[in-house]
């Protein structure tokens, strides 16, 4: 259980759990949306087995190339061969009663969990493997935004507002890209083309400030205070993209807390005016 625990990487959890919550915020009418039994339920989803599929499908088809990466040993794992069969069947019991669940209690949200399991499967996995095609997998981040479309069509029956959608993607499509930035030796290394193997450092810095500027810019136009929250992460590239390469990856390892604490900053203030 600790191996798997370990694959599923505690400090991202938030990123796919972070995203549930708000879509249950946004598409709550009352307090009591939050402590439904299938809000429950799909809290635990989003937490341990959704998070083993998206990091344990990243493990099984990585080995050549996180061999390589020192950032995976230590800082992440790295699940040899041999292990491979075991992990798979370990996303497959843990996974199949929460989806079997989704048909009988949230059958209006299947089109966000199908998209879900879509983007995570392939993102890592042939025929796509999107991870290896430059901006491509970027934009296969949506996948992180999916759990709260999931949260808001169970709640609601209907896709949250397509801004939102938009906004939330080019933010993770500029994490992700971010994410890529410690990798690029590792990566040149092993053959494996990113989207930054492709700018390059300097360049990929720049994508993610023009994905992080065009989602604030999104969120204001729709008056959300979220939109402040652009700033921030525009800072933190600016002090990522003067740092060495040691500095880059000190403040890499930061991001978990920064987004934790946005992430709850911006439940706030989708729950706040609505709920209390």
């Amino acid at each position: 259980m600790t191996g798997i625990i370990t694959i599923s990487r505690p400090r991202f959890w938030i990123y796919v759990f972070g995203p549930f919550l708000i879509g249950l915020a946004g598409g709550a009418t009352s307090p009591s949306d939050l402590i439904r039994f299938d809000s429950i339920l799909f809290a635990i989803y989003f937490l341990l087995p959704a998070n083993l599929l998206v990091y344990g499908i990243n493990d099984i088809f990585d080995f050549e190339t996180d061999s390589v990466n020192p950032k995976k040993r230590g800082y992440e794992s790295l699940v040899d061969p041999e292990r491979r069969s075991r992990l798979l069947i370990s996303i497959g019991v843990l996974n199949l009663p929460f989806l079997i669940a989704a048909f009988i209690l949230a059958p209006a949200a299947l089109p966000s969990l199908a998209a879900f399991l879509f983007f995570s499967v392939l993102y890592s996995a042939p025929p796509v493997r999107a991870k290896a095609v430059p901006i491509l997998d970027s934009i296969f981040n949506i996948l992180y935004v999916l759990p709260g479309a999931f949260a808001y069509q169970m709640l609601t029956g209907s896709f949250p507002p397509t801004w939102a959608i938009v906004a939330a993607s080019l933010w993770t499509a500029a994490m992700h890209a971010y994410s890529a930035i410690p990798d690029i030796k590792a990566d040149t290394k092993a053959g494996l083309e990113t989207i930054a193997t492709l700018l390059g450092r300097g360049w990929t810095h720049g994508f993610c400030v023009a994905c992080f500027c065009v989602a604030a810019i999104i969120a204001a136009a729709n008056e959300s205070p979220v939109s402040v929250l652009g700033l921030l992460y525009i800072g933190l590239m600016r002090w990522s993209d003067t740092s060495t390469d040691a500095g880059v990856f000190r403040v890499y390892r930061i991001f978990p807390w920064v987004n934790a604490i946005a992430g709850f900053l911006v439940f706030i203030s989708v729950a706040w005016p609505k709920l209390f």
